[in-house]
């Protein structure tokens, strides 16, 4: 699959899991009255799980066991978090900014890392190990 066709699979997909991220995040902001940081968090766990098997199944189409891709994944979404951690601290605590747009920006610094590191490493096919 070229990579133009695989990266608007990963960004559809990845509306999707955004969606879910954050529908979860002004949930519990606005409905639970979370905090931001740990609603924002929770929010793109439950997203990456969902980007995980859509991601698997339609962008990068991987002949990977669910235990090795699975780490992976799970290794190239701790980082994200952490990113998403350190960005939302970033924009949100240190500079004022609202959180939405905070986590718009967010979520597309977030994107190009995840895609690049799951292109090349955890959906990689296993004839190009």
């Amino acid at each position: 699959m070229s990579i133009r066709r695989q990266f608007s699979s990963f960004f559809i997909v990845g509306l999707i899991a955004t969606g879910v991220h954050y529908a979860t995040l002004i949930g519990l902001k606005e409905l639970a009255h979370w905090r931001v940081i740990p609603a924002t968090l929770s929010g793109y766990t439950i997203g990456g799980f969902v980007s995980y098997i859509l991601n698997r199944r339609h962008t990068f189409e991987s002949d990977r066991a669910h235990v090795e891709a699975g780490w992976r994944f799970v290794a190239v979404a701790t980082v994200g978090f952490f990113l998403t951690w350190g960005l939302m601290r970033l924009f949100v605590v240190n500079w004022g900014a609202p959180y939405l747009p905070a986590q718009v920006v967010t979520t597309a610094l977030v994107m190009f890392w995840s895609f690049l590191a799951n292109r090349h490493w955890t959906f990689r096919p296993q004839t190009a190990a």
